[in-house]
């Protein structure tokens, strides 16, 4: 009888040990999903493209070219890249004992701006009055606007990818440190570069 006890003893304390030990292992790992989850406003890296802006108007009369007027200026856009970590789905996180793998979103840009107050005429090289002919405020617009369709479309040559991706792998591996995890490997799931799509107006050709 009192062997049985014994047995039945030692079968509860098992099953508490192995029940205390997942239920542990659930909660590291809810902590773990929520503290990179939180990390979205950290994994921001911010870029500076400089933008030489050139546009010319001809002047034809009888399709005759009578004079020719450009601008030149130089220009500015700010680009903020980032991973939005709420999209990280249960399998993206794998922990193994002291090891965890995680599957992290694409990059993608997160804020674009362009802003007039960075624009600079180049009164030197510009020659944007001739003789019946001059380029107004409204074809200035437009050099600029194609300018800023120019930056966004090269975007992804630009190496924000490779950059984003070493920002946000040093300061995983920094927070997945902090868990005592002692082999962190992580991927990203594509080496893409998510924008968001605009199209180019059709007035924007030069007058």
């Amino acid at each position: 009888m009192d062997s049985l006890k014994k047995h039945l003893l030692y079968m509860v304390t098992f099953v508490f040990i192995v029940f205390a030990s997942s239920s542990c292992k659930e909660e590291q790992r809810g902590l773990v999903i929520g503290k990179i989850q939180q990390a979205s406003d950290l994994v921001v890296t911010e870029f500076v493209v400089d933008k030489v802006v050139f546009g010319r108007k001809e002047k034809n009369i009888f399709f005759v070219p009578i004079n020719e007027a450009s601008f030149l200026a130089y220009s500015r856009a700010k680009i903020k890249t980032g991973i939005n970590l709420e999209r990280i789905r249960e399998e993206d996180i794998i922990i193994d004992g002291n090891k965890i793998t995680l599957h992290l979103p694409t990059i993608e840009v997160i804020n674009f701006s362009y802003p007039p107050e960075d624009f600079v005429e180049d009164s030197l090289v510009s020659n944007p009055k001739r003789f019946l002919n001059s380029i107004n405020l409204e074809d200035q617009e437009t050099f600029f606007r194609l300018a800023e369709m120019d930056i966004r479309s090269q975007l992804p040559y630009m190496g924000l990818v490779e950059t984003s991706q070493n920002h946000a792998r040093k300061l995983m591996f920094t927070l997945l440190k902090s868990f005592d995890f002692e082999e962190i490997f992580i991927h990203f799931k594509s080496d893409s570069l998510k924008v968001r799509q605009i199209q180019i107006p059709d007035n924007t050709t030069n007058p």
